[in-house]
């Protein structure tokens, strides 16, 4: 039975490149990107805090966040890789800012996105 729909990067990595793309990312935005509820974005982000990935600075009634690039992947195939490098192997490509549709669409100009999807 082949499933669609499944990507290589979990919800925290896609929540981790958000961070890194946009440090102001609203919740709801971010779960929105991702396709994820804002509850799920609160939890992920707690993970991410907690493994000192990303640090939390409130500005007004904002959140700004920042990645620490230097923390080493946890699961011990990835030990030996820096968040910062897999961050840099994200922007290799141009950065998707806003979706008007759900990223799972394939159509037209939105088959080159999913191809190139991580």
């Amino acid at each position: 039975m082949r499933r669609k729909g499944w990507t290589f990067l979990s919800n925290h990595g896609h929540v981790l490149v958000c961070l890194a793309d946009d440090p102001d990312m609203r919740l709801k935005d971010m779960a929105a990107s991702i396709g994820i509820t804002e509850r799920a974005v609160q939890q992920i982000i707690a993970d991410l805090e907690g493994a000192h990935v990303i640090t939390r600075h409130k500005e007004g009634r904002r959140n700004r966040y920042a990645v620490r690039r230097d923390v080493r992947f946890r699961h011990p195939l990835e030990a030996g890789l820096r968040v910062g490098e897999f961050l840099d192997m994200t922007r290799r490509r141009p950065r998707l800012r806003q979706l008007s549709e759900q990223w799972g669409r394939t159509s037209g100009e939105d088959d080159d996105l999913e191809r190139d999807a991580l």
